[in-house]
Protein backbone atom coordinates (compact mmCIF):
# COMPACT_ATOMS: atom_id res chain seq x y z
CA UNK A 1 0.00 0.00 0.00
CA UNK A 2 2.64 2.31 0.75
CA UNK A 3 4.76 1.84 -2.27
CA UNK A 4 1.58 2.38 -4.10
CA UNK A 5 1.11 5.57 -2.61
CA UNK A 6 4.52 6.81 -3.06
CA UNK A 7 4.21 5.76 -6.99
CA UNK A 8 1.11 7.97 -7.81
CA UNK A 9 2.97 11.06 -5.69
CA UNK A 10 5.71 10.42 -8.21
CA UNK A 11 3.33 10.27 -11.34
CA UNK A 12 1.93 13.55 -9.78
CA UNK A 13 5.17 15.64 -9.05
CA UNK A 14 6.06 14.70 -12.62
CA UNK A 15 2.97 15.84 -13.99
CA UNK A 16 3.68 19.04 -11.66
CA UNK A 17 7.04 19.37 -13.32
CA UNK A 18 6.36 18.96 -17.06
CA UNK A 19 4.02 21.03 -16.94
CA UNK A 20 6.04 23.73 -14.76
CA UNK A 21 8.53 23.39 -17.52
CA UNK A 22 5.86 24.35 -20.32
CA UNK A 23 5.35 27.38 -18.61
CA UNK A 24 8.71 28.54 -18.20
CA UNK A 25 9.56 27.75 -21.66
CA UNK A 26 6.12 29.61 -22.94
CA UNK A 27 7.65 32.18 -20.82
CA UNK A 28 10.97 32.30 -21.53
CA UNK A 29 9.63 32.56 -25.34
CA UNK A 30 7.33 35.73 -24.50
CA UNK A 31 10.49 37.54 -23.21
CA UNK A 32 12.77 36.62 -26.59
CA UNK A 33 10.02 38.12 -28.51
CA UNK A 34 9.73 41.18 -26.63
CA UNK A 35 13.90 41.41 -27.21
CA UNK A 36 13.72 40.48 -30.14
CA UNK A 37 15.44 43.76 -31.85
CA UNK A 38 17.45 44.16 -29.25
CA UNK A 39 18.84 40.30 -30.21
CA UNK A 40 18.48 41.23 -34.30
CA UNK A 41 20.85 44.62 -32.94
CA UNK A 42 23.63 42.44 -31.76
CA UNK A 43 23.31 40.64 -34.84
CA UNK A 44 24.00 43.73 -36.63
CA UNK A 45 26.93 44.94 -34.70
CA UNK A 46 27.93 41.40 -35.39
CA UNK A 47 27.92 41.79 -39.28
CA UNK A 48 29.54 45.15 -39.07
CA UNK A 49 32.83 44.25 -37.47
CA UNK A 50 33.10 41.71 -40.34
CA UNK A 51 32.42 44.14 -42.60
CA UNK A 52 34.55 46.56 -41.34
CA UNK A 53 37.43 43.69 -42.46
CA UNK A 54 36.78 44.55 -45.98
CA UNK A 55 39.16 47.67 -46.69
CA UNK A 56 40.57 48.57 -50.32
CA UNK A 57 43.13 46.49 -51.32
CA UNK A 58 42.75 43.15 -49.39
CA UNK A 59 44.03 39.83 -50.56
CA UNK A 60 41.33 38.33 -53.00
CA UNK A 61 41.60 35.07 -50.73
CA UNK A 62 41.29 36.91 -47.66
CA UNK A 63 37.96 39.01 -48.94
CA UNK A 64 36.83 35.55 -49.99
CA UNK A 65 37.12 34.10 -46.34
CA UNK A 66 35.74 37.23 -44.76
CA UNK A 67 32.99 36.92 -47.72
CA UNK A 68 31.92 33.56 -46.28
CA UNK A 69 31.78 34.47 -43.01
CA UNK A 70 29.08 37.28 -43.84
CA UNK A 71 27.01 34.50 -45.99
CA UNK A 72 27.22 32.61 -42.81
CA UNK A 73 25.55 35.58 -40.88
CA UNK A 74 22.83 36.95 -43.26
CA UNK A 75 21.66 33.02 -44.65
CA UNK A 76 19.27 33.56 -42.08
CA UNK A 77 18.87 36.95 -41.16
CA UNK A 78 18.91 39.03 -44.52
CA UNK A 79 18.63 36.70 -47.91
CA UNK A 80 19.79 39.35 -50.52
CA UNK A 81 22.96 40.47 -48.65
CA UNK A 82 24.01 36.98 -48.48
CA UNK A 83 23.52 36.58 -52.07
CA UNK A 84 25.66 39.49 -52.72
CA UNK A 85 28.17 38.84 -50.87
CA UNK A 86 28.39 34.72 -52.57
CA UNK A 87 28.06 36.60 -55.66
CA UNK A 88 31.67 39.02 -54.94
CA UNK A 89 32.89 35.56 -53.88
CA UNK A 90 32.12 33.70 -57.80
CA UNK A 91 33.73 36.92 -59.13
CA UNK A 92 36.62 36.64 -56.93
CA UNK A 93 36.38 32.69 -58.52
CA UNK A 94 36.36 33.48 -61.55
CA UNK A 95 39.10 36.10 -60.85
CA UNK A 96 41.72 33.76 -59.66
CA UNK A 97 40.53 31.20 -61.72
CA UNK A 98 39.97 29.22 -58.44
CA UNK A 99 37.25 26.34 -59.30
CA UNK A 100 36.68 25.14 -56.10
CA UNK A 101 35.99 28.69 -55.27
CA UNK A 102 33.38 29.26 -57.88
CA UNK A 103 31.82 25.74 -57.27
CA UNK A 104 31.39 26.18 -53.58
CA UNK A 105 30.14 29.52 -54.02
CA UNK A 106 27.66 28.49 -57.01
CA UNK A 107 26.36 25.89 -54.63
CA UNK A 108 25.63 28.16 -51.73
CA UNK A 109 24.11 30.71 -54.21
CA UNK A 110 21.63 27.72 -55.17
CA UNK A 111 20.90 26.87 -51.50
CA UNK A 112 19.83 30.86 -51.41
CA UNK A 113 17.87 30.75 -54.22
CA UNK A 114 15.99 27.87 -53.16
CA UNK A 115 15.32 29.80 -49.54
CA UNK A 116 14.00 32.58 -52.11
CA UNK A 117 11.58 30.34 -53.97
CA UNK A 118 13.62 31.01 -56.96
CA UNK A 119 13.54 27.01 -57.70
CA UNK A 120 14.59 27.09 -61.55
CA UNK A 121 18.07 29.45 -60.93
CA UNK A 122 18.79 26.90 -57.90
CA UNK A 123 18.29 23.68 -59.49
CA UNK A 124 19.98 25.25 -62.74
CA UNK A 125 23.03 25.99 -60.30
CA UNK A 126 23.21 22.53 -58.62
CA UNK A 127 22.66 20.83 -62.03
CA UNK A 128 25.59 23.26 -63.56
CA UNK A 129 28.26 21.74 -60.83
CA UNK A 130 29.84 18.38 -61.60
CA UNK A 131 30.38 17.09 -58.17
CA UNK A 132 31.98 13.69 -58.47
CA UNK A 133 35.04 15.07 -59.24
CA UNK A 134 34.95 17.27 -56.24
CA UNK A 135 36.40 16.91 -52.35
CA UNK A 136 34.34 15.51 -50.06
CA UNK A 137 33.26 18.48 -48.15
CA UNK A 138 31.99 20.01 -51.39
CA UNK A 139 30.23 16.91 -52.15
CA UNK A 140 28.60 17.02 -48.56
CA UNK A 141 27.43 20.62 -49.16
CA UNK A 142 26.09 19.77 -52.58
CA UNK A 143 23.82 17.06 -51.25
CA UNK A 144 22.83 18.64 -47.87
CA UNK A 145 21.36 21.94 -50.32
CA UNK A 146 20.02 19.17 -52.74
CA UNK A 147 18.27 17.81 -49.80
CA UNK A 148 16.99 21.42 -48.35
CA UNK A 149 15.78 22.04 -52.23
CA UNK A 150 13.20 19.70 -52.02
CA UNK A 151 12.61 20.43 -48.94
CA UNK A 152 11.83 24.14 -49.32
CA UNK A 153 10.11 23.18 -52.77
CA UNK A 154 7.51 20.60 -51.06
CA UNK A 155 6.41 23.37 -48.22
CA UNK A 156 3.92 24.58 -50.51
CA UNK A 157 4.17 21.68 -52.79
CA UNK A 158 3.63 18.74 -51.05
CA UNK A 159 4.45 15.38 -53.10
CA UNK A 160 5.98 12.26 -52.52
CA UNK A 161 8.20 12.07 -55.33
CA UNK A 162 10.17 15.01 -53.51
CA UNK A 163 9.80 13.53 -50.26
CA UNK A 164 12.18 10.60 -51.69
CA UNK A 165 14.42 12.58 -53.19
CA UNK A 166 14.99 14.48 -49.97
CA UNK A 167 15.97 11.42 -48.46
CA UNK A 168 17.80 9.77 -51.68
CA UNK A 169 20.48 13.32 -51.46
CA UNK A 170 20.41 12.57 -47.19
CA UNK A 171 21.67 8.65 -47.74
CA UNK A 172 23.86 10.53 -50.13
CA UNK A 173 24.99 13.24 -47.85
CA UNK A 174 25.90 10.70 -44.91
CA UNK A 175 28.43 8.76 -46.97
CA UNK A 176 30.81 11.62 -47.27
CA UNK A 177 29.99 13.21 -44.05
CA UNK A 178 32.30 12.06 -40.59
CA UNK A 179 30.35 9.71 -38.57
CA UNK A 180 31.51 11.99 -35.56
CA UNK A 181 29.97 14.96 -37.03
CA UNK A 182 27.12 16.88 -35.68
CA UNK A 183 25.90 17.51 -39.33
CA UNK A 184 26.07 13.61 -39.36
CA UNK A 185 24.25 12.81 -36.58
CA UNK A 186 20.99 15.71 -37.57
CA UNK A 187 20.91 14.05 -41.03
CA UNK A 188 21.16 10.37 -38.79
CA UNK A 189 18.36 11.94 -36.65
CA UNK A 190 15.43 13.22 -39.32
CA UNK A 191 16.54 9.59 -41.86
CA UNK A 192 15.01 7.61 -38.78
CA UNK A 193 12.54 10.10 -38.32
CA UNK A 194 11.78 9.34 -41.99
CA UNK A 195 11.38 5.62 -41.34
CA UNK A 196 9.00 5.81 -38.19
CA UNK A 197 12.18 5.31 -35.76
CA UNK A 198 11.39 7.81 -33.68
CA UNK A 199 12.47 6.40 -30.14
CA UNK A 200 16.18 5.51 -32.22
CA UNK A 201 16.03 9.49 -33.19
CA UNK A 202 14.77 10.72 -30.28
CA UNK A 203 17.78 9.32 -28.15
CA UNK A 204 20.59 10.42 -30.78
CA UNK A 205 19.23 14.05 -30.54
CA UNK A 206 19.01 13.74 -26.42
CA UNK A 207 22.57 12.89 -25.87
CA UNK A 208 23.28 15.71 -28.37
CA UNK A 209 21.11 18.06 -26.68
CA UNK A 210 22.63 17.40 -23.65
CA UNK A 211 26.15 17.78 -24.71
CA UNK A 212 25.11 21.05 -25.85
CA UNK A 213 24.30 24.96 -24.16
CA UNK A 214 22.03 26.86 -25.93
CA UNK A 215 24.14 29.03 -27.45
CA UNK A 216 25.41 26.40 -30.09
CA UNK A 217 24.72 27.09 -33.38
CA UNK A 218 22.93 23.37 -33.63
CA UNK A 219 21.24 22.97 -30.51
CA UNK A 220 18.41 24.86 -32.15
CA UNK A 221 17.72 21.94 -34.95
CA UNK A 222 18.01 19.34 -31.70
CA UNK A 223 15.80 20.74 -29.72
CA UNK A 224 13.13 21.89 -32.78
CA UNK A 225 13.78 18.07 -34.16
CA UNK A 226 12.68 16.53 -30.62
CA UNK A 227 9.65 18.88 -30.83
CA UNK A 228 8.81 16.77 -33.94
CA UNK A 229 9.38 13.91 -32.86
CA UNK A 230 6.78 14.28 -29.83
CA UNK A 231 4.42 16.25 -31.54
CA UNK A 232 4.30 12.59 -34.11
CA UNK A 233 4.18 10.66 -30.82
CA UNK A 234 1.30 12.68 -29.96
CA UNK A 235 2.98 14.16 -27.01
CA UNK A 236 2.01 17.58 -27.39
CA UNK A 237 3.06 19.18 -23.99
CA UNK A 238 6.83 17.98 -24.57
CA UNK A 239 6.60 19.00 -28.36
CA UNK A 240 5.95 22.50 -26.81
CA UNK A 241 8.39 22.91 -24.83
CA UNK A 242 10.81 21.68 -27.47
CA UNK A 243 9.55 24.29 -29.70
CA UNK A 244 9.77 27.02 -27.37
CA UNK A 245 13.22 25.91 -26.34
CA UNK A 246 14.13 26.21 -30.61
CA UNK A 247 12.16 29.39 -31.11
CA UNK A 248 14.07 31.39 -28.61
CA UNK A 249 17.46 30.00 -29.06
CA UNK A 250 16.35 31.29 -32.78
CA UNK A 251 15.47 34.58 -31.62
CA UNK A 252 18.43 35.01 -29.33
CA UNK A 253 20.82 33.73 -32.03
CA UNK A 254 18.93 36.81 -34.74
CA UNK A 255 17.71 33.68 -36.88
CA UNK A 256 14.38 34.76 -39.01
CA UNK A 257 14.08 31.46 -41.00
CA UNK A 258 13.04 29.27 -38.22
CA UNK A 259 10.05 26.83 -38.14
CA UNK A 260 9.72 26.22 -34.55
CA UNK A 261 7.38 29.46 -34.14
CA UNK A 262 5.22 28.45 -36.74
CA UNK A 263 4.43 25.21 -35.50
CA UNK A 264 3.85 26.72 -32.47
CA UNK A 265 0.86 29.17 -34.32
CA UNK A 266 -0.49 26.40 -35.97
CA UNK A 267 -0.66 24.05 -32.81
CA UNK A 268 -2.42 26.88 -30.52
CA UNK A 269 -4.95 27.75 -34.01
CA UNK A 270 -6.14 24.16 -33.32
CA UNK A 271 -6.57 24.27 -29.82
CA UNK A 272 -8.38 27.29 -29.99
CA UNK A 273 -5.87 29.90 -28.30
CA UNK A 274 -6.20 32.40 -31.33
CA UNK A 275 -4.52 34.95 -28.94
CA UNK A 276 -1.22 33.05 -28.65
CA UNK A 277 -1.85 31.87 -32.19
CA UNK A 278 -1.78 34.95 -33.32
CA UNK A 279 1.08 36.79 -31.39
CA UNK A 280 3.16 33.49 -32.92
CA UNK A 281 2.07 33.73 -36.56
CA UNK A 282 2.10 37.57 -36.89
CA UNK A 283 5.81 37.56 -35.21
CA UNK A 284 6.99 34.21 -37.59
CA UNK A 285 5.72 36.12 -40.32
CA UNK A 286 7.18 39.64 -39.46
CA UNK A 287 10.28 37.27 -39.66
CA UNK A 288 9.84 35.56 -43.35
CA UNK A 289 9.31 38.95 -44.70
CA UNK A 290 11.87 40.91 -43.26
CA UNK A 291 14.31 37.56 -44.37
CA UNK A 292 12.62 37.43 -47.53
CA UNK A 293 12.45 33.54 -46.78
CA UNK A 294 9.71 33.33 -49.95
CA UNK A 295 8.76 29.42 -49.77
CA UNK A 296 8.04 30.48 -45.39
CA UNK A 297 6.13 33.94 -46.56
CA UNK A 298 3.98 32.17 -48.64
CA UNK A 299 3.32 29.29 -46.24
CA UNK A 300 2.52 31.85 -43.23
CA UNK A 301 0.86 34.42 -45.17
CA UNK A 302 -2.03 32.05 -46.35
CA UNK A 303 -2.09 30.43 -42.27
CA UNK A 304 -1.52 34.22 -41.11
CA UNK A 305 -4.97 35.53 -43.28
CA UNK A 306 -7.02 32.42 -41.19
CA UNK A 307 -5.59 32.91 -37.65
CA UNK A 308 -5.94 36.74 -37.73
CA UNK A 309 -9.63 36.12 -39.36
CA UNK A 310 -10.20 34.07 -35.89
CA UNK A 311 -8.12 36.75 -33.94
CA UNK A 312 -10.81 39.49 -35.32
CA UNK A 313 -13.66 37.58 -34.80
CA UNK A 314 -13.00 37.22 -30.70
CA UNK A 315 -12.16 40.46 -30.28
CA UNK A 316 -15.29 41.41 -31.86
CA UNK A 317 -16.88 39.53 -29.70
CA UNK A 318 -14.83 40.30 -26.80
CA UNK A 319 -15.89 44.11 -27.43
CA UNK A 320 -20.09 43.03 -27.70
CA UNK A 321 -19.45 41.39 -24.36
CA UNK A 322 -18.30 44.33 -23.53
CA UNK A 323 -21.13 46.37 -24.70
CA UNK A 324 -23.43 44.33 -23.10
CA UNK A 325 -22.17 44.58 -19.81
CA UNK A 326 -21.90 48.26 -19.88
CA UNK A 327 -25.31 48.51 -21.01
CA UNK A 328 -26.63 46.57 -18.11
CA UNK A 329 -24.07 48.35 -15.81
CA UNK A 330 -25.95 51.91 -17.22
CA UNK A 331 -29.22 50.59 -16.29
CA UNK A 332 -28.76 48.98 -12.63
CA UNK A 333 -26.90 52.32 -12.31
CA UNK A 334 -29.71 54.16 -13.78
CA UNK A 335 -31.96 52.65 -11.25
CA UNK A 336 -30.34 52.71 -8.74
CA UNK A 337 -30.25 56.50 -8.72
CA UNK A 338 -34.31 56.33 -9.26
CA UNK A 339 -34.41 54.47 -5.75
CA UNK A 340 -31.72 57.14 -4.41
CA UNK A 341 -33.96 59.77 -5.71
CA UNK A 342 -37.33 58.13 -4.92
CA UNK A 343 -36.47 57.34 -0.93
CA UNK A 344 -34.65 61.21 -0.98
CA UNK A 345 -37.64 62.51 -1.82
CA UNK A 346 -40.07 60.74 0.71
CA UNK A 347 -37.82 61.82 3.36
CA UNK A 348 -37.78 65.78 2.16
CA UNK A 349 -41.37 65.74 -0.14
CA UNK A 350 -43.10 68.61 1.75
CA UNK A 351 -39.85 70.87 2.25
CA UNK A 352 -37.89 70.32 -1.04
CA UNK A 353 -40.91 70.43 -3.30
CA UNK A 354 -39.39 73.12 -5.06
CA UNK A 355 -36.09 71.77 -5.49
CA UNK A 356 -37.91 68.55 -7.12
CA UNK A 357 -39.92 70.33 -9.07
CA UNK A 358 -36.38 72.45 -10.46
CA UNK A 359 -34.29 69.23 -10.84
CA UNK A 360 -38.05 67.98 -12.90
CA UNK A 361 -37.43 70.71 -15.07
CA UNK A 362 -33.88 69.98 -15.15
CA UNK A 363 -34.49 66.30 -16.00
CA UNK A 364 -36.51 67.51 -18.80
CA UNK A 365 -34.39 69.82 -20.38
CA UNK A 366 -31.98 66.99 -20.61
CA UNK A 367 -34.14 64.32 -21.77
CA UNK A 368 -35.12 66.92 -24.78
CA UNK A 369 -31.61 67.04 -25.45
CA UNK A 370 -31.04 63.63 -25.65
CA UNK A 371 -34.17 63.23 -28.12
CA UNK A 372 -33.03 65.72 -29.92
CA UNK A 373 -29.61 64.17 -30.71
CA UNK A 374 -31.52 60.71 -30.75
CA UNK A 375 -33.19 62.28 -33.60
CA UNK A 376 -30.00 63.67 -35.36
CA UNK A 377 -28.53 60.38 -35.17
CA UNK A 378 -31.80 58.90 -36.69
CA UNK A 379 -31.28 61.67 -39.39
CA UNK A 380 -27.97 60.20 -40.02
CA UNK A 381 -28.51 56.36 -40.17
CA UNK A 382 -31.72 57.50 -42.48
CA UNK A 383 -29.15 58.86 -44.82
CA UNK A 384 -26.98 56.22 -44.43
CA UNK A 385 -30.20 53.98 -45.58
CA UNK A 386 -30.91 55.98 -48.37
CA UNK A 387 -27.29 55.46 -49.61
CA UNK A 388 -27.38 51.70 -49.25
CA UNK A 389 -30.62 51.38 -50.80
CA UNK A 390 -29.42 53.90 -53.83
CA UNK A 391 -26.56 51.34 -54.19
CA UNK A 392 -28.16 47.94 -54.44
CA UNK A 393 -30.65 49.33 -56.87
CA UNK A 394 -27.76 50.64 -59.40
CA UNK A 395 -26.06 47.23 -58.81
CA UNK A 396 -29.34 44.85 -59.16
CA UNK A 397 -30.17 46.77 -62.11
CA UNK A 398 -26.28 46.13 -63.55
CA UNK A 399 -25.85 42.47 -62.73
CA UNK A 400 -28.97 42.00 -64.86
CA UNK A 401 -27.82 43.94 -67.38
CA UNK A 402 -24.45 41.65 -67.20
CA UNK A 403 -26.63 38.48 -66.55
CA UNK A 404 -28.42 39.45 -69.86
CA UNK A 405 -25.32 40.16 -72.03
CA UNK A 406 -23.28 37.36 -70.61
CA UNK A 407 -26.19 34.59 -71.86
CA UNK A 408 -26.42 36.69 -75.27
CA UNK A 409 -22.28 36.04 -75.78
CA UNK A 410 -22.61 32.28 -74.08
CA UNK A 411 -25.14 31.63 -77.11
CA UNK A 412 -23.33 33.34 -79.70
CA UNK A 413 -20.49 31.61 -78.46
CA UNK A 414 -22.53 28.59 -78.46
CA UNK A 415 -23.66 28.60 -81.72
CA UNK A 416 -20.32 29.68 -83.12
CA UNK A 417 -19.10 26.33 -81.83
CA UNK A 418 -21.71 24.48 -82.83
CA UNK A 419 -21.23 26.06 -86.54
CA UNK A 420 -17.65 24.70 -86.56
CA UNK A 421 -18.52 21.20 -85.27
CA UNK A 422 -21.59 20.90 -87.69
CA UNK A 423 -18.58 21.76 -90.73
CA UNK A 424 -15.73 19.32 -89.22
CA UNK A 425 -14.04 22.20 -88.59
CA UNK A 426 -12.31 20.70 -85.59
CA UNK A 427 -9.06 22.12 -85.82
CA UNK A 428 -10.34 25.88 -85.86
CA UNK A 429 -12.65 24.47 -83.00
CA UNK A 430 -9.63 23.41 -81.10
CA UNK A 431 -7.62 26.31 -81.32
CA UNK A 432 -10.91 28.47 -80.11
CA UNK A 433 -11.42 26.18 -77.07
CA UNK A 434 -7.89 26.16 -76.18
CA UNK A 435 -7.32 30.21 -76.64
CA UNK A 436 -7.59 32.30 -73.40
CA UNK A 437 -9.10 35.71 -75.22
CA UNK A 438 -12.55 35.14 -74.50
CA UNK A 439 -12.16 34.97 -70.74
CA UNK A 440 -9.58 37.49 -71.03
CA UNK A 441 -11.56 39.90 -72.93
CA UNK A 442 -14.58 39.12 -70.96
CA UNK A 443 -12.88 40.01 -67.58
CA UNK A 444 -11.06 43.13 -69.13
CA UNK A 445 -15.16 44.56 -70.18
CA UNK A 446 -16.04 43.10 -66.17
CA UNK A 447 -13.24 45.40 -64.65
CA UNK A 448 -13.86 48.57 -66.98
CA UNK A 449 -17.83 47.95 -66.22
CA UNK A 450 -16.94 47.41 -62.42
CA UNK A 451 -14.80 50.58 -62.49
CA UNK A 452 -17.72 52.81 -64.44
CA UNK A 453 -20.43 51.56 -62.09
CA UNK A 454 -18.58 52.36 -59.05
CA UNK A 455 -17.30 56.18 -60.00
CA UNK A 456 -20.54 56.53 -61.01
CA UNK A 457 -21.44 55.30 -57.51
CA UNK A 458 -18.45 57.30 -56.05
CA UNK A 459 -17.58 59.92 -58.19
CA UNK A 460 -14.67 61.70 -56.07
CA UNK A 461 -13.48 58.27 -54.70
CA UNK A 462 -9.69 59.10 -56.47
CA UNK A 463 -9.83 62.33 -54.93
CA UNK A 464 -10.70 61.72 -51.58
CA UNK A 465 -8.38 58.75 -51.41
CA UNK A 466 -5.31 61.13 -53.08
CA UNK A 467 -6.43 63.70 -49.85
CA UNK A 468 -5.33 60.74 -47.76
CA UNK A 469 -1.78 60.19 -49.34
CA UNK A 470 1.11 62.03 -48.80
CA UNK A 471 1.74 64.79 -51.75
CA UNK A 472 4.41 62.96 -53.26
CA UNK A 473 2.69 59.72 -53.51
CA UNK A 474 -0.88 60.79 -54.74
CA UNK A 475 -1.77 57.83 -57.33
CA UNK A 476 -2.05 59.16 -61.23
CA UNK A 477 -4.26 57.20 -63.62
CA UNK A 478 -3.07 56.65 -67.22
CA UNK A 479 -4.96 58.10 -69.56
CA UNK A 480 -8.52 56.24 -70.42
CA UNK A 481 -8.11 54.69 -66.78
CA UNK A 482 -11.01 55.01 -64.25
CA UNK A 483 -9.25 52.93 -61.28
CA UNK A 484 -6.18 51.11 -61.27
CA UNK A 485 -5.10 47.91 -59.04
CA UNK A 486 -4.62 49.55 -56.03
CA UNK A 487 -7.56 51.76 -55.91
CA UNK A 488 -9.45 48.50 -57.38
CA UNK A 489 -8.53 46.97 -54.20
CA UNK A 490 -9.88 49.51 -52.01
CA UNK A 491 -13.25 50.28 -53.72
CA UNK A 492 -13.92 46.61 -52.77
CA UNK A 493 -13.11 47.38 -49.49
CA UNK A 494 -15.42 50.71 -49.72
CA UNK A 495 -18.14 48.56 -51.11
CA UNK A 496 -17.69 46.47 -47.54
CA UNK A 497 -15.63 43.92 -49.12
CA UNK A 498 -12.89 43.03 -46.58
CA UNK A 499 -12.17 39.32 -46.71
CA UNK A 500 -8.73 39.40 -48.62
CA UNK A 501 -9.25 36.01 -50.02
CA UNK A 502 -12.43 37.18 -52.16
CA UNK A 503 -11.13 40.04 -53.18
CA UNK A 504 -7.88 38.19 -54.53
CA UNK A 505 -10.47 35.64 -56.13
CA UNK A 506 -11.90 38.37 -57.80
CA UNK A 507 -9.02 40.20 -59.02
CA UNK A 508 -7.12 36.90 -60.00
CA UNK A 509 -4.41 37.85 -57.67
CA UNK A 510 -2.54 35.65 -55.02
CA UNK A 511 -2.69 36.71 -51.47
CA UNK A 512 0.14 37.95 -50.83
CA UNK A 513 -0.06 40.77 -54.08
CA UNK A 514 -3.10 41.67 -52.30
CA UNK A 515 -1.41 42.01 -49.12
CA UNK A 516 2.15 43.79 -50.91
CA UNK A 517 -1.02 46.45 -52.23
CA UNK A 518 -2.52 46.84 -49.23
CA UNK A 519 0.75 47.59 -47.34
CA UNK A 520 2.46 49.70 -50.53
CA UNK A 521 -0.37 51.93 -50.29
CA UNK A 522 -0.57 52.11 -46.80
CA UNK A 523 2.80 53.20 -45.97
CA UNK A 524 1.91 56.34 -48.81
CA UNK A 525 -0.88 57.65 -46.32
CA UNK A 526 -0.55 60.79 -44.73
CA UNK A 527 -2.33 59.92 -41.54
CA UNK A 528 -2.67 57.12 -38.91
CA UNK A 529 -3.88 53.70 -40.06
CA UNK A 530 -7.07 53.74 -37.97
CA UNK A 531 -8.00 57.10 -39.22
CA UNK A 532 -7.39 55.92 -43.11
CA UNK A 533 -9.66 52.92 -42.50
CA UNK A 534 -12.63 55.09 -40.96
CA UNK A 535 -12.09 57.27 -43.79
CA UNK A 536 -12.00 55.29 -46.50
CA UNK A 537 -15.67 54.45 -45.45
CA UNK A 538 -16.72 57.49 -45.73
CA UNK A 539 -15.69 58.20 -49.21
CA UNK A 540 -18.37 59.37 -51.43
Amino acid sequence: MKSLIIFFITILSSLGLRAQDLSSARQELDNALLQKEHFADIKRKKIAGYRNEITPGLDLKEEYRINEQLYEQYRKFYLDSAIYYINRNISIGNTLNNGYYRDRSSIQLANLYSSKGNFLESQSLLDGVTITKQPNDLKALYYEFYSQFYEHYTTNNPSEHYAKQIEVYRDSLLQVLSPDSNKYKINLAQQLMYKKEYSKARELLEKMENSSTVKDPDYAMYVYLLGDIYMREDKQEEGVRYYCLAAVTDIENGIRDHGAIQNLAIYYYYQGKIDLAYKYAQSALADAVACNVKFRTLMMSEFYSIINASYQEKENAAKSTLRTYLTLISILSFFLILAVVYVYSQMRRISKVKEELLVSGERQKDLNMELKTANEQLKVFNSQLHESNRVKEEYIAQFFDICSSYIAKLDDYRKKLNKKAMNKQFDELSKILKSSSVTNEELHELYERFDTIFINLYPNFVSEFNDMLLPEEKIELKHGELLNAELRIFALERLGISDAVKIASFLRYSLSTIYNYRTKVRNKVAISREEFDERLKTIG
